[in-house]
């Protein structure tokens, strides 16, 4: 498991360094002086390489120094329109951007969860064609118009939830602050991000139920008298979350995604709307940190997805694991070998006894 795990973790640590390199040639290839600099700002190379603390020299040369800055010293430049550095930057969007990803991630498996497993022990009943539909308009149904309709609903029509902001749960800045009212901003944001995902995973699930349900230790499991939900628990949901552990940990980027237009529509000053802010004002070094930050994210949830999935499955540690080749001899010398046993002569003692 240690050697699976460190396995993992060094594709982990190439996968982030590829990332970062395709976006570093992304942003010098393009020369950003041919584009109109936000603001009145001047966004040439070496304006952006003098704002990520970098010298002039050949691109990989710079590359290496932004990857060493930032892993050795934690320093990701500075930013363009604000003179600011992005770690600053960044420090104040990331736990809006983690209070959004945890509390709808826990929020749509609160709801996509107990959905699958009740369509799938009932299949094509009424019940069952009534989730499905529901199913079936989360995943037509886009973050950004749910976000529209819950907050003109909820907010504007009955007042029942903020229509827009943010109150920071461990420290905050003004008088709005603490758990109860975190939540209470959030609430919206976290059903207009779930419903998306609570509509895609309740029908993976559903799927992976019915399929595992159907497996022949299943059926032996039962014909042996264990009861229906000593089966559900035991065997059928522990195979059935195989797929859907190894699919969370990979919908990270898309979840991302899906924060980028709830932030927008409820005025998060998150990741997602600092990101879209900063390319609509040319802010590079703002660009190229988000992306950083969100690469290694991706690689950390990855990575415990990865060791979760090892762990429901020890399948995989043992096909993962490296092979022994046995030696062979030359194909030459063993027909050889064997061309001269066959023409060696019969000891004496087998011909004396064959005489006989």
């Amino acid at each position: 498991m240690i050697a699976y795990a460190l396995r993992r973790l060094i594709w982990g640590v190439f996968l982030v360094l590829i990332m970062t390199w395709a976006s570093f040639i992304l942003f010098f290839v393009i020369p950003p002086n041919q584009v109109p600099a936000g603001q009145g700002r001047d966004t040439t190379q070496v304006t952006i390489s003098k704002a990520m603390g970098l010298h002039e020299a050949p691109l990989p040369v710079q590359w290496a120094e932004y990857v060493w800055n930032a892993a050795r010293h934690q320093s990701l430049g500075t930013s363009i329109q604000t003179n600011t550095p992005v770690t600053e930057t960044l420090a104040s969007a990331i736990p809006v951007t983690a209070s959004l990803l945890v509390g709808g991630t826990l929020l749509f498996l609160l709801i996509s969860i107990p959905v699958g497993i009740i369509s799938a022990l009932r299949p094509r009943s009424i019940l069952d064609r009534m989730l499905m539909i529901f199913v079936f308009i989360g995943i037509a149904a886009h973050p950004a118009w749910i976000g529209l309709i819950l907050s003109y609903f909820f907010g504007y029509r009955l007042h029942l939830t903020p229509i827009a902001g943010y109150c920071d749960a461990v420290n905050p800045a003004t008088a709005c602050g603490g758990a109860l009212d975190w939540s209470y901003h959030l609430l919206l944001p976290w059903l207009s991000f779930a419903v998306l995902f609570a509509a895609l995973y309740a029908r993976m699930i559903r799927a992976s139920v019915i399929e595992s349900s159907q497996e022949d230790y299943v059926l032996t499991a039962r014909a042996k008298g264990g009861s229906r939900w000593h089966v559900l628990r035991v065997h059928v949901l522990r195979n059935a979350a195989i797929p859907i552990v190894m699919m969370l940990g990979m919908d990270l980027g898309l979840a991302f995604a899906g924060t980028l237009f709830v932030e927008q529509v409820f005025s998060l000053q998150g990741m997602g709307y600092t990101l879209v802010s900063a390319m609509n004002q040319q802010d590079f070094p703002v660009v190229l940190g988000i992306v950083m930050v969100v690469s290694a994210a991706v690689a950390v949830f990855t990575l415990i997805a990865d060791l979760c999935y090892a762990a429901l499955d020890p399948r995989v540690r043992l096909a993962s694991a490296p092979t022994r080749r046995r030696p062979r001899l030359p194909i030459r010398k063993s027909r050889a070998a064997a061309h001269s046993t066959l023409l060696a002569p019969e000891p004496q003692s087998q011909r004396s006894t064959a005489s006989s």
